[in-house]
């Protein structure tokens, strides 16, 4: 029988990395269980459909800012130092309207026996720990301090940004269809 080596223990960002996604698919599963048993009043529902509303405006705008400068430093229109240092802030933004979109989607009172609804709910676990991902991404990309990183780090940037791009829109169509039906 070939002799296996354990796994190399995680390096301390990975396993920060590796508890935060934990937590946050604990608090997704704990905030959709919500959201399947909660009753709101019109005057409330309102309210969060408005939050919700913000919330999006909030971080969907600045995942697309963040998205946009990654663009025009791959076109060679601003250095990596730039790139880092102005989107480092966005951050913030990013997971503040997350975590509006979430915490008010509870009040929104999605049905989980929805296929779509099921849909949109992974795709925002899944912006959730891209989210993730991304931010430590974005810490390489700050200790490369400016000189041009390795190829299987901008293919990861790349990717990243996609699944972002992909949860963000599918998550905004399916809401919006879900308003319309």
């Amino acid at each position: 029988m070939p002799h296996l080596d354990p796994p190399a223990p995680l390096s301390g960002s990975a396993a920060r990395s590796a508890a935060v996604s934990v937590g946050l698919a604990a608090l997704w599963a704990a905030c959709a269980w919500t959201g399947s048993h909660v009753q709101t009043d019109p005057a409330l529902h309102t309210a969060a459909l408005f939050v919700h509303l913000a919330a999006l405006v909030v971080g969907f705008g600045a995942v697309l800012a963040i998205d946009y400068l990654g663009l025009l430093w791959m076109l060679g229109q601003r250095t990596l130092r730039q790139f880092v240092d102005l989107t480092a802030p966005l951050h913030v933004p990013v997971w503040a309207g997350l975590a509006g979109l979430t915490f008010s989607g509870i009040l929104l009172e999605p049905n989980l026996d929805s296929g779509l609804t099921q849909v949109k709910l992974a795709l925002v676990l899944l912006i959730a720990l891209n989210g993730v991902h991304a931010t430590a991404l974005h810490r390489r990309f700050e200790d490369l301090d400016g000189t041009h990183p390795p190829q299987h780090l901008l293919v990861r940037g790349g990717v990243s940004a996609a699944i972002s791009q992909l949860g963000w829109w599918g998550s905004v169509l399916i809401g919006f269809y879900n308003t319309q039906h």
